[in-house]
């Protein structure tokens, strides 16, 4: 009989970590999903002063302080035009808590958690956490996930599924008519649609839009975070939004696995949300012009890349052994598979670094390229 869990035992440690072990601190990192820039002044100052003031030095409110979820209510007011009452959001330890809790209350033992393939490894692995049931549905040819296809895989047993937009590892931003499909999808067949939009505001094309701007039940759950898009992967600060009855569930689950998010950083998030929003642009701005030299590169390469609209990376479709071949020549990717079957063929290639490592990048791949 097995000393441990049954449900860990089948979780897989994270393929993208498999990558980073086995690389060179002197590769070139096109791997990793973190911006470059510096946590912009104000936001460090306010967690500064936050601890200077003293007011750090013991618990918040399980939810998190007062400040910082009327600043998140005010975002969504300014950026959704969604009227959010503070009460209805927890701030977690980054989004990844606030995917945790919000799979964990929602799904059944057993139950199935439809997720885009590929998509984000958390997925999958939080499901089976959870006790449920992984059903991976394939994305359009532009990788974006297809509301006709999520319909046609809901069951009985069906909790919960996932929409992810802009999309890691794919870049892709949904339309607003497939916002609107899942919003109708989810109030027609009583499931959870769980919104991961922590690239919100990394869109070059299209715009983001949620499916709770359509939705007429309580269905949708939000999780959203300040790491991409203030630079603030490090800090941990993410929150969830859902109604009365759902944030209720989850803040059980919350204030057993976490009882509060780190008080410095809910202090410098509160600054990031209410404060100046010229640093957001002006790091969305860079951003796309890694990406069109990134997509040109690949381009000149002969690498057919769909075309990303927002998040930080690109997915080209490669040849086998392509992957690990780049790698060996000190230029980290990540192989598609790691983020689904439907990722085989497939590389994803982060562009959160300097154009100038990216063209030393793109030499090496078309190097490696010229041996398949």
């Amino acid at each position: 009989m097995s000393k441990y869990a049954p449900r860990v035992e089948k979780m897989d440690i994270s393929g993208i970590r498999e990558v980073f072990e086995g690389a060179s601190e002197d590769d070139i990192n096109l791997g990793i999903g973190q911006p470059d820039f510096p946590t912009p002044e104000h936001i460090r100052d306010a967690a500064l002063s936050a601890v200077e003031d003293g007011v750090v030095d013991s618990y918040t409110g399980n939810k998190g302080i007062l400040g910082l979820r009327e600043g998140i209510s005010e975002k969504y007011e300014r950026d959704s035009g969604l009227s959010v009452d503070p009460d209805n959001i927890i701030a977690t330890s980054g989004a990844s808590e606030a995917l945790h809790i919000a799979i964990e209350a929602h799904v059944r033992n057993g139950g199935e958690v439809i997720i885009p393939d590929p998509g984000f490894v958390a997925y999958e692995q939080l499901a089976v956490l959870a006790g449920g049931t992984p059903k991976p549905v394939e994305l359009r040819d532009d990788l974006t996930l297809d509301p006709a296809t999520v319909e046609d895989a809901i069951t009985e047993d069906t909790d919960l599924f996932i929409v992810n937009s802009p999309a890691n590892p794919t870049g892709a931003v949904q339309t607003e008519s497939d916002m609107r499909e899942f919003a109708r999808i989810a109030d027609e067949y009583d499931v959870v649609c769980l919104l991961d939009e922590v690239y919100e505001h990394i869109v070059f094309e299209g715009e983001h839009r949620s499916p709770m701007e359509f939705a007429t039940t309580d269905n949708v759950v939000q999780v959203n975070a300040c790491s991409k898009s203030y630079s603030m992967t490090g800090w941990r600060l993410g929150w969830v939004t859902a109604s009365d009855d759902r944030i209720e569930r989850m803040l059980r689950v919350h204030q057993y696995v976490q009882a509060c998010a780190s008080a410095p950083a809910q202090y410098a998030a509160e600054a990031a949300l209410k404060g100046p929003q010229e640093p957001v642009e002006e790091m969305v701005s860079a951003f796309e012009t890694r990406r069109d030299v990134l997509l040109d590169g690949l381009d000149d390469i002969g690498l057919e890349t769909p075309r990303p609209e927002g998040a930080f990376y690109a997915m080209p479709s490669v040849p086998e052994g392509w992957a690990s071949e780049v790698l060996d020549n000190g230029v980290i990717v990540v192989p598609g598979d790691v983020f689904g079957e439907r990722g085989a063929g497939y590389a994803r290639i982060s562009y959160a670094t300097n154009v100038e490592t990216l063209k030393e990048a793109l030499e090496v791949m078309k190097s490696v390229t010229r041996s398949f």
